[in-house]
């Protein structure tokens, strides 16, 4: 069961940017995939980008895609999720954990079951 740690969430204005960062708490990475994973008020969670262990692959979601950027630096035991050209639809909570992965792809399915408390991101003027 790998304990994440999510920061850099706040309150940002239609087209801004944020930067998200999933830390490990209490252990590391070792090179699993991780997603991010968002829930917005009334909506299921659902997978917004996840990247392989050694970050080779990356996959988002379409109401994402070339707003968002996954990536990592695992000497750090860090994985980033840069979000640009925010939206208001983009408010929610967002959450990394371990994910699974098939035939070389990280996929939008929790490893572990286990959740984070999320950083709040709100997109509001």
């Amino acid at each position: 069961q790998l304990h994440v740690v999510e920061s850099g969430g706040g309150l940002v204005q239609p087209g801004g940017s944020l930067r998200l960062s999933c830390a490990a708490s209490g252990s590391t990475f070792d090179y699993k995939n991780i997603g991010w994973f968002r829930q917005a008020p009334g909506k299921e969670r659902e997978g917004v980008a996840c990247i392989t262990g050694s970050g080779g692959y990356t996959d988002y979601a379409d109401s994402v895609k070339r707003r968002f950027t996954i990536s990592r630096d695992n000497a750090k035991n860090v994985v980033f999720l840069q979000m640009n050209s925010l939206k208001p639809e983009d408010t929610a909570v967002y959450y990394c954990a371990a994910v699974r992965s098939t035939y070389g792809r990280c996929i939008f399915v929790n490893l572990d079951d286990f959740w984070g408390q999320g950083t709040q991101i709100t997109v509001s003027s």
